[in-house]
């Protein structure tokens, strides 16, 4: 099925590049995207576990925290997204994420990590440029300061990629091509494919929720991870990710 028309037209009026395939949008870093304003201020909390199916058994791993924030920087509008994450597994420890944006396009500018484990602290900076990724040469402590990653065009920050599939035209159909870059991975930028397959209504924290569906093989064939997101505030409710040893990695909203 063909996505609707009035946001194809919405796409293109934006800037969004679609291929002869009505169902194929690439999304260029930059554009206006077509559902930005259901990206709002607001905090929302994941728990994220392990499920053997072969079991039954769960496991869990942590508390996800995101949180969006508007906020003025150099005297521009800019939109932040802060994240914390308090594990049980491995061991004990706390993550948290820093993101700065181009409030409107969703167009990254920097993104810090701080990670704390059994006493040690490690920290990381990223500065987004169009044409590359590289270390954040003022962040004391920055263990990626010489990281320059180049790309043949500009990408999105992929630690943000809940926030980011919000600002979509989500609907039957929807073939969406995204340039990521995972800040100091060891995958260079590329486009992935994040397909509306169908719809389907699952449990939320306040009872059913009717939601989008949405798969993606992160560019690696045999292996779909499957994205449940709301019809109308477009909020991702779960994620189910299989591993190579079976096992399953949900992520499920809470609040």
């Amino acid at each position: 099925m063909p996505v609707p028309y009035r946001p194809l037209i919405a796409a293109l009026a934006l800037g969004l590049s679609l291929s002869s395939q009505a169902a194929v949008l690439n999304v260029d870093v930059g554009s206006q995207l077509p559902r930005i304003d259901l990206v709002k201020a607001g905090t929302h909390h994941y728990l994220r576990f392990m499920r053997t199916p072969s079991t039954g058994a769960s496991q869990p791993i942590d508390i996800w925290t995101r949180e969006i924030r508007f906020e003025e920087q150099g005297g521009k509008r800019r939109m932040r997204i802060v994240q914390r994450w308090d594990g049980v597994l491995p061991k004990p420890s706390v993550r948290t994420f820093d993101s700065w944006f181009e409030a409107g396009t969703f167009r990254p500018l920097t993104h810090q990590r701080v990670s704390e484990m059994d006493g040690k602290r490690v920290v990381e900076g990223f500065v987004f440029a169009p044409d590359k990724v590289t270390g954040m040469q003022d962040l004391a402590e920055n263990t990626h300061k010489d990281l320059s990653v180049v790309s043949n065009e500009p990408t999105y920050n992929f630690e943000t990629d809940i926030e980011f599939m919000q600002a979509l035209p989500l609907a039957e159909g929807l073939d969406a091509r995204v340039n990521f870059y995972h800040p100091g991975g060891s995958m260079a930028p590329q486009r992935y494919s994040f397909r509306v397959t169908g719809s389907a209504a699952i449990a939320g924290p306040g009872g059913p929720v009717d939601c989008w569906v949405v798969k993606t093989d992160y560019n690696r064939p045999g292996s779909e991870s499957t994205f449940w997101f709301a019809k109308g505030s477009q909020q991702m409710v779960r994620q189910e990710s299989p591993l190579p040893d079976g096992r399953v990695m949900v992520k499920t909203l809470i609040d």
